[in-house]
């Protein structure tokens, strides 16, 4: 049978357990450290093919639940697959529908055979379970596809501290105490595994779609090793760290990061799911992380909010509707590059005009981009403890 993933590792850090490497798939390959930039519904929000490569992405992630809502898998499936369908011919990796099952608490509810949902488009009633998630993303035709697994909050429900998901989580789950949140976690991650085994028989195109299993435990470091060893029991492609960034403090972030990706294999392309600050990401790759995604680029480019490497921008800050520099000195992002000043910016946020969060999408996600070329130069040449020097963002709170 054909191999759907090959990885392969080039430089390893003298300073830790950051590596390069390179991961080939049916539509290509991308170099790791690697950033995925999140097109949930087939489209980074704003942004065409063309100009998401020219921020020098190599890979996007979709999300199989929302296509799955619409247009639907199967008349992308029946338009040629989601490559054809949004004209990407690069690596694509779909999303499974397992973390929709924690964000969208207040329209779900978790079992043992899987997750109801109502659907956000007409109300109906959508039932996900392991082999409906891998049929989906098998219909949809990306390289990379998602296990669907438990993903619970990594703190207690009433302990969120976003308001809307405090109240979903706590409607749904109840009010936890430690011991019970403790429980939960256990039983998300037996569930995982099980989970895992059926989309693993469920797979119908094992020779052109890698399967990545996901390991769950929340903060808890034992959890974390049980489900590395449960998850990793299935042979697969690749691995995925879930369950991180859903609560938890950057300091946590960090600490379970680092534990879980030391007892992945090494062998294999290891995946952080949903983070995110430019910090984060640093931290993950010394821990020996390899790929990511987050929503962070886009969704605060269309908030007015500029990252770059001294720091974060709010384009909609008085002090720049007179300014004409570019979003940043030295930026080669196409938006620097043709001389939009932050003043025209400014103008098109106050004007609520759809240009700004182009404009500004394409430079987030150059700059994300931008770091992993920085970060892989590093491991290259053992240049990491200058990094801070050329990215000082990664030193501020």
């Amino acid at each position: 049978m054909p191999v759907p993933l090959t990885f392969k590792i080039h430089h390893k850090s003298k300073e830790n357990a950051a590596r390069t490497g390179t991961v080939t798939t049916p539509h290509g390959s991308f170099r790791t450290p690697a950033f995925m930039p999140v097109g949930t519904r087939g489209t980074v929000k704003g942004l065409t093919p063309q100009q998401i490569r020219a921020t020098g992405s190599d890979i996007i992630l979709n999300n199989a639940f929302h296509l799955m809502l619409r247009p639907t898998d199967k008349r992308i499936a029946e338009l040629g697959g989601v490559h054809a369908f949004m004209k990407w011919n690069r690596p694509i990796l779909t999303d499974s529908g397992g973390y929709q099952a924690w964000s969208m608490a207040d329209i779900n509810t978790i079992d043992e055979d899987g997750v109801t949902f109502k659907s956000y488009i007409d109300g109906a009633t959508i039932r996900m379970t392991p082999e409906f998630s891998i049929e989906i993303q098998n219909n949809l035709g990306a390289d990379i596809i998602m296990a669907f697994d438990d993903c619970p909050s990594s703190v207690e429900p009433q302990s969120q501290n976003l308001a809307r998901r405090r109240h979903a989580l706590t409607t749904r789950d109840g009010v936890l105490t430690e011991n019970q949140h403790e429980l939960r976690l256990l039983q998300s991650l037996d569930r995982t595994a099980r989970w895992l085994e059926r989309c693993d028989v469920a797979h119908q195109k094992k020779d052109i779609q890698a399967l990545f299993g996901i390991v769950q435990g929340g903060v808890n470091l034992d959890l974390r090793a049980r489900s590395v060893e449960q998850v990793c029991n299935v042979d697969l492609p690749g691995y995925a760290i879930g369950g991180v960034a859903v609560g938890e403090s950057p300091e946590k972030i960090v600490e379970v990061v680092k534990f879980t990706a030391n007892l992945l294999p090494e062998e294999k392309p290891r995946y952080l799911m949903g983070v995110g600050y430019e910090r984060d990401l640093v931290a993950a790759v010394a821990s020996g992380m390899d790929m990511f995604d987050c929503v962070l680029p886009t969704r605060n480019a269309r908030n007015a909010h500029a990252f770059t490497k001294n720091g974060h921008l709010n384009l909609r800050n008085a002090c720049f509707k007179d300014d004409i520099g570019v979003i940043e000195e030295g930026c080669t992002c196409a938006s620097c590059a043709a001389g939009n000043s932050r003043a025209y910016l400014a103008h098109l946020f106050k004007c609520k005009e759809m240009l700004g969060g182009t404009l500004l999408s394409i430079h987030n996600i150059h700059h994300f981009q931008s770091l992993m070329i920085d970060i892989r130069l590093a491991i290259e040449d053992n240049s990491w403890s200058a990094l801070p020097k050329r990215w000082p963002v990664l030193t501020m709170s």
